[in-house]
């Protein structure tokens, strides 16, 4: 058998076993580059082979949306057949689990898009969180891009790929997999009506800062809203990062792997699949149908007001939670019925905020250490835990942590009653 047909159903076999629950074997010493080759004693570099991209068959039914009794995980109301089939198609790859020959890896977080987003359904959130790193010295910080920061990649297909925690990190904090229901509805938010909630005067302490970034689809200056730090600003190259940094498939927009830790010789004795791996000849590449999928999958339903809730949304807007958690937003005029002047009630100003202790200290972007965009809120209920680190597992631990700019606001929620701060947490579980 041909030595790189060999290789390469070894290292399916490997990733299998990964998938299943196997643990890799450990790194080497920590702090320190894995000698390149340590299991494949050739130095030269393997020849890539052509990415083999296996299309998931449909086994999802056409669904039936009712309007009036929405259901959870279910498409927009009122999408075309076409963008209905869109939907599903995009939902087979969701689900759809990759493989070495499909270009997994050589690192990666996970094998397919559902592992990350899955409770309470396909597109929600998880208690999965992945791991970034840096280093600060005095007000300075360092992605330690060189040794393969800020984002980790916990597994690998072979050995000598697996990536660990340099030691010159000082700065190690975990990122919660967040839930992807009504991204398309925010995607089609214009960047005017992001910019319209930047104050120059704060009100409670509440300023906020837009996230300007360069859109890797357009090339041109957007406002970011989709992340942690609002590092990207279209679904589009949402998915095509997603797909490139937590599953290790390369296509056209990030068309180039990471290399394991930042060493390109570790890389190139790994990296079996020629790049772009997620670029067929003809139709829609997968990260665009996964785009597809989260672009027509509905907010969560909201559940009936309780007059404990309804009295908590009175607080939510007398508190000032409402600054940073606009309750509603809007589209911008579209061809498209479905994204057309549409209300987007996703509880969120997408601006970056100064969170004081409660940011993560990593730097990325236009976002500083202590900067996070404003969490929408909607479908709250579905989406424990809470922050960006999970650490909250309750609505009353998220709030308390609040600082920085939430610090007025929280200091308002510690001095209610505890039957006005049930209220309150009635209020935003029902969201």
């Amino acid at each position: 058998m041909h030595l790189n047909r060999l290789l390469s159903l070894c290292v399916v076999s490997l990733v299998l076993n990964a998938a299943s629950g196997v643990n890799p074997p450990p790194p080497g010493p920590p702090g320190r580059p894995q000698p390149p080759g340590s299991a494949i004693n050739d130095p030269s570099v393997l020849p890539k082979q052509p990415s083999v991209r296996v299309e998931p068959t449909r086994h999802t039914p056409m669904p039936s949306v009712d309007p009036m009794r929405p259901q959870i995980g279910q498409p927009l109301p009122g999408l075309t057949t076409d963008q209905l089939n869109l939907f599903l198609d995009g939902l087979e790859d969701f689900e759809k689990v990759e493989d070495v020959a499909g270009g997994l890896g050589p690192t990666f977080n996970n094998t397919s898009c559902v592992s990350c987003h899955s409770a309470p359904v396909a597109g929600g959130a998880s208690t999965t969180n992945v791991v970034r790193f840096g280093r600060v010295t005095g007000t300075t910080f360092d992605a330690l891009e060189s040794l393969g920061g800020t984002l980790l990649q916990s597994q690998a297909i072979l050995p000598e790929a697996q990536e660990f925690v340099p030691t010159q990190a000082n700065v190690v904090i975990n990122r919660n997999s967040t839930p992807l229901f009504g991204l398309g509805l925010i995607d089609a938010i214009p960047d005017a009506a992001i910019l319209a909630n930047v104050r120059t005067v704060p009100v409670d302490g509440v300023l906020g800062k837009a996230a300007s970034v360069t859109d890797v689809v357009s090339g041109k200056t957007r406002i970011g809203r989709f992340g942690w730090k609002s590092q990207q600003a279209t679904l589009l190259g949402f998915a095509a990062d997603a797909y490139l940094n937590e599953m290790g498939v390369t296509n056209r927009y990030f068309p180039n792997e990471n290399a394991p830790n930042g060493n390109a010789v570790a890389l190139a004795h790994t990296d079996m699949i020629a790049d772009p791996e997620d670029a067929p000849a003809t139709g829609l590449a997968d990260f665009e149908k996964v785009a597809n999928f989260m672009r027509y999958l509905a907010p969560a339903p909201v559940a009936p007001l309780t007059p404990s809730a309804a009295t908590g949304q009175k607080l939510f807007t007398s508190m000032g939670c409402a600054l940073c958690h606009v309750p509603a937003l809007s589209t911008g005029p579209s061809a498209d019925p479905a994204f057309n002047r549409k209300p987007v009630k996703l509880f969120s100003d997408l601006l970056l905020h100064d969170m004081g202790t409660l940011g993560d200290g990593i730097v990325q972007g236009p976002a500083g250490a202590r900067e996070m965009r404003t969490s929408p809120l909607w479908g709250l209920r579905f989406s424990a835990p809470y922050l960006h680190d999970g650490r909250a597992l309750t609505v009353d631990q998220a709030i308390r942590a609040h600082d920085g700019e939430g610090k007025v606001s929280r200091d308002r929620y510690i001095k209610l009653t505890p039957v006005q701060q049930s209220q309150l947490r009635d209020y935003l579980l029902s969201l």
